[in-house]
């Protein structure tokens, strides 16, 4: 047995099948905080200034951030925490899963998948992001990656104040045509491209959520967002200007092989037609919150467990609240991974808390990975306050 076997072993055993989790941020140099990361003021711009700020922070991540040529080598990796007698140790979830990946996120995701296939972010940004679609996998592949569906929610823990832009664009309006958009396109570098006029912003709810299959153009608002996703940092910017601030061709083409990233035709067809010009776009991909049993035989026990993202295949989550002094005991079919976002208590044996700031290199109590055999054998989780709920969002993987 090697010795990050010895240190899996030991951190496993010690919390009987759940990892504790480093924060794990992400910059983006073409985003500006929205500071409710609860990042230290002076830490949002840690990784440098020419890095931008830092606008996420990723969970139960196995999948390296795609920031250019000045990312890190880890850069977007989760690290499990380890405390080894008097020393911290950590090795990375990517590099655990390929250690015992069986024992941790179970033989049927490790035979499909290979490796743990999803993971999820807080996306904080004060204005709204470029219009843009992630590539569906027969699109994604030819560029060696794989398709990203997301989901949305949005905290109202983490929404104090909505920043500049709290609508977001989806799809295109019905009636939209394939050369409306080359002509869009074809207007990059010279003004403009007016792209926004072809689609229809709807305005964010805290406290609810939106499906965003492959292929679905749109144009992420200034709400803190809560974002399952497949693992794959794929993406093609589709507006040149955001906010007056201009976007550089190479990001519409980012992830168009060489050969085409001058076919209109082809980049054209990275969307998605029929789900971008669906009558019912809202009906169809807006998400209100489902209890996963009826309300009252929850709230009788003292919790109250929805389902917030729905509708993939690749992912769901949920979202945990457990009211005051109680406890419940809670089974999932597989892996998954929480984010803690109101109050403090008990996962199983480990302490949980949500922090009020965190300074960049800092460990916190808030993030845990959850092992199959632990998800299934059940976990108690338990309530501390006399006085405050304890919420905890949950992602989930396709065996969910």
């Amino acid at each position: 047995m090697t010795n990050k076997e010895r240190l899996l072993d030991k951190a496993k055993e010690k919390g009987e099948g759940v990892f504790r989790l480093f924060p794990n941020w992400v910059p983006r140099d073409f985003c500006i905080p929205g500071r409710r990361l609860k990042l230290h003021p002076d830490d949002y711009y840690s990784f440098g200034t020419h890095r931008g700020g830092i606008d996420e922070r990723w969970f139960c991540s196995t999948t390296k951030a795609d920031n250019g040529a000045l990312t890190l080598e880890d850069e977007g990796l989760s690290y499990i925490y380890i405390e080894n007698e008097s020393q911290i140790e950590k090795i990375l979830l990517r590099e655990a899963i390929e250690i015992m990946g069986e024992t941790l996120i179970g033989k049927k995701i490790i035979d499909k998948y290979r490796g743990w296939p999803i993971y999820s972010k807080f996306f904080d940004n004060l204005e709204p992001l470029p219009f843009h679609l992630h590539q569906n996998d027969e699109k994604a592949k030819l560029v060696g990656q794989k398709g990203k569906p997301e989901g949305y929610y949005f905290p109202t823990q983490l929404n104090n104040h909505p920043a500049y832009f709290p609508h977001t664009f989806f799809g295109l309006n019905p009636g939209t045509t394939r050369e409306e958009v080359k002509k869009c396109l074809k207007l990059w570098n010279k003004r403009d491209n007016d792209i926004l006029h072809l689609s229809k912003a709807y305005k964010l709810k805290p406290g609810t959520g939106w499906d965003v299959p492959p292929g679905v153009l749109h144009a992420p608002g200034s709400l803190l967002t809560y974002e399952p996703q497949f693992a794959s940092d794929v993406f093609s910017m589709f507006q040149n200007l955001t906010w007056n601030k201009f976007i550089p061709r190479d990001l519409l083409v980012k992830d168009v092989p060489e050969e085409y990233k001058m076919d209109l035709d082809f980049i054209v067809d990275l969307i998605d037609w029929d789900l971008n010009l669906e009558v019912d776009f809202f009906k169809n991909r807006f998400l209100e919150p489902k209890p996963v049993i009826p309300l009252d035989e929850m709230k009788e026990v003292g919790y109250e467990e929805n389902l917030i993202i729905y509708n993939s295949d690749s992912f769901s989550a949920k979202e945990l609240t457990v009211f005051p002094e109680m406890s419940v005991n809670i089974t999932e079919n597989s892996a998954y991974g929480i984010i803690v976002i109101q109050g403090h208590g008990k996962f199983g044996v480990l302490d949980i808390e949500s922090p009020s700031m965190i300074r960049f290199g800092q460990m916190t109590k808030d993030e845990l990975f959850i092992t199959a055999e632990a998800a299934r054998n059940g976990i108690e989780i338990k309530n501390n306050s006399k006085v405050e709920d304890l919420v905890i969002l949950k992602h989930l993987g396709p065996e969910n």
